[in-house]
């Protein structure tokens, strides 16, 4: 081993790393922070509203007995889930909404017979299969249309500081699973201590935390409340009932099975396992010692298998309530999740213990090392592969993997993941480098270890023959020829130095002794390279993984790219009334290189009376484009009229849209678009759509 270099140069150079990584980590956390706070402002909803029966802005001659929603996925309900108010405010629904049809993208409510005539307010609250809330409003007149005093958000309004929350709440909820899992696997196959179980504790705690505040939050948050609703718990029943808060409250108690895992595996397993690694350093077997093997053979059995269903059973928390159970191939993507979250807590929780490990100065063996090794190797493959299918299946297209949000977080998190397997790449060689001066020393030491173990065979003879001798003489042997008073006086002191009658100078004693072994131990740790520069790698690891892990966040709350992309086809489905959309196609060049694409604008129902109107804009090759501005009228030539401006409220990345256009008759109406992508790049096209007498 190398020689320590001397105390005030080591000491200056550990004080300037240690300033340096203070400083590394307090960035990343604000930028994890800043990610979590934008994340959690910037997710959009799982699901959208596609149409409504009566549609929305319509005017009908005869009362509807009951209201339909139209999602382009499946929503939760809840017994305030769709409330329909006349033009005073008053609710005329009754009953509670429901599915129709056996699906679960369509949601009912009854209405009270003999609605008078008058403009009335539909208001909705769901929650996406995805557990992501949303809301909204639209309205429908019967006779005629009125005024009314109903004001509802037409959708998308949150408390933020109840999302933030939220979103950090998550974070820790996967930052405790991930210590929780990979400590105890890393205690169990690897090496335990002390600091090892504090991680794995640690994970437990935060973990049980952050549910549990999440399960609080949850009615604000899917309720668009703001924080001080946390204290009602009267909303909790209610949120029990649904997906999300039933795999919450079986986290919770699978937590408490974790507890007794925890118990055992740094317990009783941890006591076993050192008493054999001890009598093994001694030369003896387990039998010999006094342990039994076959016990603590079953034992780890019972563990492993315990462990890894306990395990299982908090990763399908999150499978069964997040994005895996809703979209394509919900039967293969559930246990797909599963196994990356389980690979995703080996890995992370594992390099925290290593990390801590090695910082601490603990005694981490080669063979401990190695292991992890493979675990870290085959946790990545495991990642990589799972990954990859995620991608594919909540992504679907190149243009969603760049012209989404959820695209350009999921190019975040590969970049970082190839930085993280670098650095994996980087500690797997100090690993090789460890283990090839292990084989070295190995080599050095084999005659001085048979010398030792020729000792230690005379030693158990004399042993065992001491112990088949009477036990007078076994007395003197060990008091060296004194009778039995004179052997106990000696046992009872300390060496002669007379500490034995003074405890408080004993505690001092052991107090310095614990201190010289810890210093030495540093000092030890820190001559060595090779162990120097594992450290450091792994260290780099687990602070990439920090990051990252917040990023994976992000995404869960993040509407998948698929999802995002098919909603301007949602839009543009048939009404269920039965009459279809009319829609054109408006090529447009503003003369710059982006500025070259089509506008589709779609009028639905195309009637005279209220319509609604969409306009997406595509660039060349058909990828969902956005511009600084976008303006649109509506002209009627023949008949003098107009021309009508529409005001646009921008959706989505090249959706903008209104839900009331007034057509007072019908005829060849001119359509009039205006495209600006910069401050001076504009230009205005103009197409004819037939709209029917």
């Amino acid at each position: 081993m190398p020689s320590l270099t001397s105390p005030a140069p080591a000491g200056t150079a550990r004080s300037v790393t240690a300033r340096r990584l203070t400083a590394v980590c307090a960035a990343l956390l604000a930028a994890l922070l800043c990610a979590l706070t934008v994340g959690a402002n910037t997710a959009s909803a799982h699901a959208t509203l596609t149409s409504t029966d009566p549609r929305d802005g319509s005017v009908v001659q005869t009362a509807p007995t009951e209201i339909t929603l139209n999602f382009s996925e499946g929503v939760l309900l809840s017994d305030d889930s769709v409330r329909v108010l006349d033009p005073k405010g008053k609710r005329v629904d009754s009953g509670k909404p429901g599915h129709v049809g056996g699906k679960t993208s369509t949601a009912a409510v009854r209405l009270h017979s003999g609605l008078p005539d008058g403009t009335f307010t539909v208001a909705w609250k769901v929650v996406s299969e995805d557990s992501h809330p949303i809301n909204g409003a639209v309205t429908f007149s019967i006779g005629a249309p009125s005024k009314t005093s109903v004001t509802v958000s037409r959708g998308g309004e949150s408390d933020s500081t109840v999302d933030t929350l939220y979103g950090i709440g998550r974070y820790l909820a996967y930052g405790g699973f991930a210590a929780l899992v990979g400590a105890s696997v890393f205690a169990g196959v690897c090496r335990s201590s002390r600091s090892v179980r504090k991680i794995a504790v640690g994970g437990w705690v935060t973990l049980f935390a952050a549910t549990l505040v999440l399960l609080l939050l949850r009615g604000p948050y899917t309720d668009g409340e703001g924080i001080g609703a946390v204290l009602d718990l009267g909303g909790l029943g209610d949120v029990l009932s649904t997906k999300p808060g039933a795999a919450m409250l079986s986290r919770l108690l699978l937590l408490g099975a974790a507890a007794v895992f925890l118990a055992v595996l740094f317990g009783t397993y941890t006591r076993r396992t050192e008493e054999a690694e001890a009598a093994e350093a001694a030369g003896d077997d387990e039998e010999y010692a006094g342990i039994d093997h076959g016990r603590r053979q079953d034992l780890a059995f019972g563990l492993g298998f315990g462990g890894t269903v306990v395990a299982i059973g908090l990763a399908a928390t999150w499978a069964m309530a997040e994005h895996a159970s809703v979209g394509i191939q919900k039967e293969l993507a559930m246990p797909v999740d599963v196994l990356h979250l389980l690979a995703v807590g080996v890995w992370l929780g594992g390099l925290v213990s290593l990390a801590v490990a090695l910082r601490a100065g603990e005694p981490v063996g080669r063979t401990a090392v190695r292991r992890f090794s493979r675990l870290a190797f085959a946790s990545v493959v495991v990642l990589v592969l799972t990954g990859l299918y995620q991608s594919w299946r909540q992504v679907g297209s190149w243009q969603a993997l760049t012209g989404t949000e959820y695209g350009k977080w999921l190019l975040v998190k590969v970049g970082l993941m190839a930085v993280l397997v670098g650095l994996a790449a980087v500690s797997r060689r100090w690993t090789g480098r460890l283990l090839d001066a292990a084989e070295d020393a190995a080599g050095e030491s084999a005659p001085a270890e048979a010398s030792k173990a020729g000792t230690k065979a005379k030693a158990k003879t004399k042993v065992a023959a001491a112990a088949a001798a009477p036990a007078g003489r076994t007395v003197s042997a060990r008091s060296g020829g004194k009778g039995e008073d004179a052997a106990e006086d000696d046992a009872g002191s300390d060496g002669g130095s007379g500490t034995a009658a003074d405890p408080v100078r004993s505690a001092q004693l052991a107090r310095q002794r614990a201190a010289v072994d810890r210093t030495a131990a540093l000092r030890e740790r820190d001559a060595d390279p090779v162990r120097g520069g594992l450290r450091r790698s792994v260290l780099a690891e687990t602070v990439v993984a920090v990051v990252l892990l917040a990023v994976a966040t992000v995404l869960s709350g993040t509407q998948p790219g698929r999802a995002e992309t098919a909603q301007p086809a949602a839009a543009a489905a048939p009404d269920p009334l039965g009459v279809d959309p009319v829609s054109v196609e408006i090529p447009y060049d503003t003369g710059n290189k982006s500025g070259r694409g089509k506008a589709v604008v779609m009028l639905d129902p195309a009637l005279p009376g209220d319509n609604s109107l969409h306009v997406f804009l595509l660039d060349r090759a058909d990828r969902p484009v956005d511009a600084e501005e976008v303006k649109l009228s509506l002209t009627l030539k023949e008949k003098a009229v107009g021309p009508l401006r529409v005001p646009l409220r921008h959706l989505s990345t090249g959706h903008w849209s209104t839900e009331s256009v007034r057509l007072p008759l019908g005829g060849a109406w001119q359509i009039s678009l205006t495209v600006r992508t910069s401050d001076i790049d504009q230009v205005t096209e103009t197409k004819t759509v037939k709209i029917a007498q």
